[in-house]
This record gives C-alpha cells, structure tokens and sequence, in this order.
C-alpha cells in the first residue's frame, strides 16, 4: 500500500509543552459492555478465519505438490470440510458486522437505524528490535537508551487498538496517526522498509491481510478514525436539534475520513480499503448526512403552514434519492459479493420508506394545509409548481389549490403511492433475517404504513367513482446539501516521541550522513578561526585554512551534536558559543556529524550492496512481501498533503558567530562513536 501524499508535506502539529507520553488512553479491554463483547467476538472469528486460511493454503499446496491418488483423495475431502468451515465463520461474521443495534442510541425514541461500521482489528507489532538497530546503524546511538520511547510508542498503539466511542476515541487514533508521520521520517528511508509486518482484519470479511509498508498501518488507522465516527454518529438521540447536530458532524467526518484514505492511499491489499468500497463508504455516509437532515426538518415543522409540508416532502424525496444511488454503487461488481446483504438491504428498504414518506407528506399537504395559501402572497401556488418532476394530469395548479376537491383528488393519488411505497419497503425488509430481528425497524416501517391507511381512509369517500390520477414524483430538494469534512489532523497537538535523536530536518531517515566523530581541541595562542550558523542543531558553516578548527579536523558543513558529552542537537547558537567559551580554557570535546551529499550517499549505498552490514540481506535484496500481499512489494510511504513549516532545524537561524576566538587547539585523535 502507498501513500500518496506531496512532498511540500507539512509535520503534524507539534506539542512543545514537555509532557511525557500521551495522556489518552483506550478503553479496558476486560470491560464487558455490547461493544466489547461485539469487538472480542469479531476479533475471535477472525483469528478463526485466519487459522482456517492458513490450513486451506498448506492443503491446497500439498494436493498440487502429490501425485498419491489416495492423498489427493484424502485433502481433497479436508479442503471441503475447510471451505465449509471458512463459509460458516464468514456468515457469522456477516452477521455480526450487520449488528446495528448495538451501536444505536439507548434512548426510547423511534428512530430509523443508522448503518454503523465496526473496527478493523489488528495484531501486536513488536517494532523494539527494529527501531534499536536502526538508532544503531543510521544514528550512532546506542538502542537501549529509548527503551522508553519505544515502549511509549508500544502502549500508545495498544490503546489506540480499543478506543472509546467518544470524540477521545477519535483524538487517539489521530495522535497516533501524527506520530506515525515522524515514525515515518525517522526510521524508514525511501523505498526501504524495517522489515516489520503489520497486520489487520478486513472490517467486513475478517480476512487478514499484512505488508511492511508503513503505509498500510496509516491507511488502516485512518479507516478506523472514519469508521468510529460512524459508530458516534450512530448513538446520538436523533430526538433533539441538538443529537441531530451531532450526528450529522459525526457521518459527515466519516465521510471526510474515508474520502481521504481514497484519494491519498492505493493499492490496498484488503478489500475495505479499497476504492470502489471506500466510494460506496462516502455515499453512504452521505445518505445518513441527509437523513439527519431530513430527521431536523421534521422535527421544526409547524403544523399549519402549507409550503413547510412540502419541504419536508421535498427534504424524504433527497434522501430517498441518495439511498438510491448507494444501492447502486453496492451493486457494482467489485461491491456486490463484499458488502452484507443487510445493508443493501437496508439501504433499498430506506429508499422506499423514504419515498413513501415523501408523498404521504405532499397529500398531508394538499388535503389539510392548502386553505393557509390564502394569506401566503402566492408562494404555496410558486411552491407546488417546483414540487413535482413532472406537471400532474387534470386541472391546473393554480386551480387545484383553489378547490378542495380537487386538493383531496391530488392528495389522494399520492397516498396511494406512499402506501404502495411502504408495502413495498416492507416486503424487502421481510427478506432479510438480519433485519427481521431489528424490532426498531420493524416498528417504524408497520407505524408509518399504518399512518398513511388511516390518512387515506379519512380522505376516501365511498361515493368516489371517478378515475384517480397518477400522482408524478415529488421533486428531490434539501435546504443544507451534505459536506465532506477532511480530518483536520492539526487539532492534536502531539510530541514526537523520539525527539531526543535531533531535529527532523537533519536526524531523519531520508538524510544519509557521516558516523558520528569526536574532535578534541587544545588552547593555542592564535584563534579559531571558523564561522557558526544556525540553531538546533549549530552549522559550521566555515573553517579557516590553516586555522586551529582546520587542524583541529573541523569541516565547513559540520553539525555540532555535543559538547564535551552534553548533547547540544537542540541548542541554540548563543548557547554553543557560550560552552566553547566557557570550556575552552582546558580543552574543549566536540562530536560532529556531516551530511553526505547525493554521490557520497551512492558511493556508501553501492559498498553496502555488496557487504551488507551485519550480514542483513532485507535492505540489500528488497525481498518482496508475503504471498497475502502478492502484487504490493516495498513501497516508498511519501508525506502528506501539507506544505512544510519551518520548526527549527539546521539554516532556520540566520544568527552568526564569526571571527576567532583567543583559544588556540590542536588535534589529539579522530575517534568514531556509537
């Protein structure tokens, strides 16, 4: 999996305020509530599902590799009993996963269920060894001492694993996400990988899939980030402005979140993450979005206006319309064999209530609100000439306001379709028997059937003998059109971790440079004759020739990481001067680094091809992903979309400390140190 993100990428906020770990933590896992029993089991069936996978894998391999007739005979009949195995745990977890109940509000109200979307799970990554070869080999450090670090990064990806369904939920994986970008920058350079695999479960199907791109593991944090917004949004009490409110920010996020994992990650090995599924994910988010909009209409709607009526008529026949469109995306081939039968389900199912709901509220309109047009200056007769998709039969509009009958006749059409609409929607949600068992649903859908029969048979007359018209379909209109909402990762504010190797700018995985060399200079008569530049750390941005930095083995382009053991990779210039003078008088230890310039760097990748450090051929053979991966070898995990900003690092000071200092030195050994 790669992410595509610009070059002109801006770090994520950093917290500069000197906490020590992250103070968000996940949820208990041992806590038995809905949820976590949801989650334990999901997590269950797919470690099952796993095992099962694996076992097909090996058999298939040993029937293709025998030519025995009766082992052949003998795997032949274990892969059935496997594949039968593999079917069942699928359907549970079908079934699990259309689970929507548990993610619904608590209150009593009657409400249409949201489709929610469960999270993917993950297996524990050991990254320990990694990192502390990697501070070895790359930064000259020794690995034991961020032993911290790395356990911190340890327990902040244990807790984001289990986050609360609340907005603290959502701002841990966002931490987590913003420390993967310096994860990112500090240990993996471009094209190379660490050799660590991390894994996760599709979120629909369970099966597992891995790759060392750290990519996968952004893009994966990133679903669930979408994915808990979902969940949120889900639980609100859509009885109030207020839980309305909240659940429309929440889909409409998820939608931001998943519109961004689509146009900034590919080459997803699991089937969630993949376009055409994340497509389906925002259009569905969407369609919830206007639901909740529609859900708001309702719910300020005043009884005797006219054109209020066919607001909310016009508002059913949006959402009607939006839920079409995601059945139809679920029906397209990539998504039609992935997405639950329940959520198509439901989506058709909300398609037909919601047009029912439309013309019930246009013969609402019609048969008790018309008379009000008398004092509304023209707009009901304005209104109701928009309303339709096409003009309906019979007198004109103008005309059919004025005289009541004809108002009953029109009105009358229309709830006929509504109660064809809610027959219909009904028949479908009978179909399913995950739906069946949602007695919500089921509540609301026989409710609003049977409000629509009694409205009709307080409207029909026994004497009616005339041919009913057709009522046309309403025309689909909405007063706040649903937005997507990018994640605005800047909001949490986070440490990078290991902070303590150097600034990002120059200590990154990208920069390739010297080991580290200690220079031990003297007190001579003459001066020092160099030129300091820059903060964070300190440039010496030049050396007299023949001067005592020169003898000392000081070069132009030398970074200042420590003097006389005191790391100085944050220090500021004025404090670098300050030191030198200060110790000058006895002698001075600085430890220098240099930056290798593009041909040294090829130089030094061409000598490490042929002998690969510590006998390690990962980095020196590119060894492709495991076969669950097939297809996705090691790719480069670019930055985000973001312009970078200048926070410290080498040249951002324009400070300069020139001249010479009455210090003279000379050159006792240039050593290497780790």
């Amino acid at each position: 999996m790669s992410d595509h993100g610009s070059e002109e990428a801006l770090p994520p906020p950093e917290d500069h305020s000197g906490r020590a770990g992250s103070m968000r933590k996940g949820c208990d896992p041992m806590l038995m509530t809905l949820r976590s029993r949801l989650q334990h089991r999901r997590a269950r069936i797919n470690q099952q599902i796993n095992k099962e996978l694996r076992m097909r894998a090996g058999a298939e391999n040993l029937f293709r590799a025998t030519t025995n007739h009766k082992v052949r005979e003998t795997v032949a009949l274990e892969l059935s009993f496997v594949n039968s195995n593999l079917q069942l745990l699928k359907e549970e977890l079908e079934e699990l996963n259309s689970n929507m109940e548990v993610y619904q509000t608590e209150s009593e109200s009657v409400n249409v269920p949201m489709i929610p979307l469960g999270l993917k799970e993950t297996k524990e990554v050991d990254l320990s060894a990694a990192l502390k070869d990697f501070i070895c080999e790359h930064y000259g450090e020794d690995g034991l001492q961020y032993e911290n670090e790395i356990r911190e990064l340890a327990d902040l990806r244990q807790a984001m694993r289990t986050p609360s369904r609340s907005e603290a939920g959502v701002e841990l994986l966002m931490e987590y996400y913003n420390q993967l970008y310096f994860l990112d920058q500090r240990f993996f350079p471009v094209g190379k990988t660490l050799g660590v695999y991390f894994h996760w479960y599709d979120s629909l199907t369970g099966v597992p899939s891995c790759q060392r791109a750290l990519a996968f593991e952004k893009g994966s944090v990133l679903f669930n980030m979408g994915a808990l917004y979902t969940q949120i949004g889900a639980r609100q009490d859509r009885c109030t402005s207020e839980g309305i409110d909240s659940a429309i920010e929440a889909f409409q996020r998820a939608a931001g979140a998943f519109s961004y994992l689509k146009e900034n990650f590919s080459n997803a090995p699991s089937l969630d993450m993949s376009a055409a599924s994340l497509a389906m994910l925002v259009r569905l988010m969407l369609a919830q979005v206007q639901e909740c909009v529609f859900e708001r209409v309702l719910l300020l709607l005043r009884d005797d206006q006219f054109t209020t009526h066919l607001q909310v008529a016009q508002e059913a026949a949006q959402v009607s319309d939006m839920y079409w469109l995601v059945l139809q995306t679920m029906g397209q081939p990539l998504v039609k064999d992935y997405v639950p039968f329940s959520w198509a389900t439901m989506a058709q199912v909300k398609t037909e209530h919601f047009r029912a709901l439309s013309h019930y509220y246009a013969a609402v309109a019609l048969c008790e609100h018309a008379q009000s047009t008398q004092w509304d200056d023209g707009a009901g007769e304005r209104a109701l000439h928009h309303f339709h998709t096409s003009t309906p039969k019979g007198p004109p509009l103008g005309h059919v306001l004025q005289d009541p009958e004809e108002r009953r006749k029109l009105g009358k059409a229309h709830l006929r379709r509504a109660i064809m609409r809610h027959e219909e929607a009904m028949r479908v949600h009978s179909l399913c028997k995950i739906l069946r068992k949602m007695d919500i649903l089921q509540e609301v859908l026989s409710l609003m059937h049977k409000r629509s029969l009694h409205c009709y048979s307080h409207i029909d007359h026994e004497d009616d003998f005339f041919e009913t018209v057709e009522a046309p379909d309403v025309q689909s209109k909405t007063e706040q059109k649903p937005e997507i909402k990018t994640p605005d990762f800047s909001r949490v504010q986070v440490t990078d971790i290991f902070r303590r190797l150097g600034p990002l700018p120059i200590f990154s995985a990208r920069n390739r440079r010297s080991a580290p060399r200690v220079v031990i200079l003297q007190r001579s008569d003459g001066g020092l004759g160099l030129t300091l530049r820059g903060d964070s750390p300190v440039l010496v941005a030049g050396v007299v020739p023949g001067g005592c930095a020169a003898e000392a083995g000081l070069r132009e382009g030398d970074y200042i990481v420590s003097v006389n053991g005191v790391d100085c990779k944050w220090a500021k210039h004025a404090d670098v001067v300050h030191t030198l003078k200060t110790y000058s008088e006895s002698g001075v230890e600085l430890c220098v680094i240099t930056l290798l310039s593009p041909e040294v760097h090829g130089q030094v990748e061409r000598r490490a091809a042929v002998h690969p450090p510590g006998g390690n051929k990962e980095n020196a053979l590119h060894q492709a992903s495991p076969t669950s991966t097939k297809g996705y070898g090691p790719t480069s995990l670019l930055t985000w979309n973001r312009k970078k900003g200048g926070s410290g690092g080498a040249g951002e000071a324009t400070k300069r400390f020139s001249g010479t200092l009455g210090l003279g030195f000379r050159t006792l050994q240039d050593k290497a140190v780790c």
